[in-house]
């Protein structure tokens, strides 16, 4: 990364980042500056085009660490007008685009619980194949952004494999703010290494044809995120 170079004016100076992702190590350092003060309250970020060009990364990878920002209530992002510091301190809930991460805890296990169980009696070995070829190209992926999308399809597919449309519907509809909260996990509290293994541990379930196996392994992944969650929060 390009550290050399100072921040626009009136933005504090720059620290070497820890060997982290590119994301992760802009969104850290982006958050200890708000949360120490070095950007105060009502300070405007500079643009995408200008941070990317300060860190020496993508303007993607920007995005991605200012989505975080945005979800922990730290910042906003008014259209046009560029993106501002609200807060110094973590918020209440994490704002996940049109829900929060309050709304998705309480709504996921009477959806995804009952779904996974339908899945395990009623999948297909297409939709087999489907949940398998996204396990390896998660063990794959390296790219935290690319990784959540995929994170966010697995249990969507896993939804249609109930055969209930509503549960694949309500899934879909959710799937963005599934993306958004599985990204702040992973930057914030490092769960993309859990989040594969308990994923197995869904697929394993639903490959037997165990509804009780895969009630309970869905059921256990989403504990641990409400578990990381709470981390965050009253961090």
């Amino acid at each position: 990364m390009n550290l050399s170079d100072s921040r626009t004016a009136g933005q504090p100076a720059f620290r070497p980042l820890a060997r982290l992702s590119a994301a992760e190590a802009v969104f850290n350092a982006i958050r200890q500056d708000i949360e120490s003060g070095a950007i105060a309250v009502g300070s405007k970020l500079s643009s995408e085009a200008t941070l990317s060009q300060q860190y020496g990364v993508s303007r993607s990878v920007i995005r991605e660490a200012l989505r975080s920002c945005t979800a922990l209530g730290l910042t906003v992002t008014r259209t046009g007008k560029g993106t501002f510091v609200i807060a110094s301190k973590v918020a209440n809930d994490l704002t996940l685009g049109q829900y929060s991460a309050r709304d998705l805890t309480e709504a996921r296990p009477h959806i995804e619980i009952p779904a996974a169980g339908l899945a395990a009696e009623r999948r297909t070995e297409e939709e087999l194949d489907t949940l398998r070829d996204i396990m390896d190209a998660m063990a794959a992926e390296t790219d935290l952004e690319s990784w959540v999308a995929l994170d966010s399809s697995f249990h969507a597919a896993i939804a249609r494999a109930s055969g209930n449309k509503v549960f694949a519907t309500v899934v879909a509809d959710i799937r963005d703010a599934l993306a958004h909260q599985s990204e702040t996990l992973n930057m914030v509290a490092d769960r993309q290494h859990a989040s594969d293994i308990e994923h197995h541990q869904i697929l394993a379930a639903i490959e037997a044809g165990s509804a009780e196996q895969a009630r309970a392994a869905m059921a256990h992944h989403l504990e641990a995120v409400g578990v990381a969650l709470d981390s965050i929060l009253n961090s």
